[in-house]
């Protein structure tokens, strides 16, 4: 699977989306989000069910704005339209395999009860 390329038309849908999103919150002029690019773009290879997106945070300054974007490339991963991980930093490919195999393993129903006593 390639990788999408997401703006401020369709961010909120993708990644509220059912299932598991992966974004990748890059520049071009970052020499760390360059070295990681053809990693995640590997992975997204061994997953078609997860969709793999990245946010140009030079073009989309909004999006990179709202969410409190401060360095990249920064990793975010959603399921179910939930944010279950964020983290500043490239990842190397096992690392990246390993986020993914926790974020397929998590009880949602349980993630949702620990949101909602957060809330309370």
């Amino acid at each position: 699977m390639t990788t999408v390329n997401l703006n401020e038309a369709d961010f909120e849908s993708t990644v509220t989306a059912d299932g598991i999103t992966l974004v990748d919150f890059w520049a071009d002029w970052c020499g760390p989000c360059k070295m990681f690019a053809p990693v995640y773009e590997k992975v997204s290879g061994n997953h078609a069910d997860i969709t793999f997106a990245k946010v140009d945070t030079e073009a989309e300054q909004g999006i990179a704005g709202a969410l409190q974007i401060q360095s990249i490339p920064t990793i975010m991963a959603f399921r179910d339209g939930v944010l279950v991980f964020r983290q500043a930093g490239a990842l190397p490919e096992h690392m990246l395999e390993q986020l993914i195999g926790a974020v397929r393993d998590l009880d949602m129903d349980e993630v949702r009860r620990e949101i909602a006593e957060q809330n309370d």
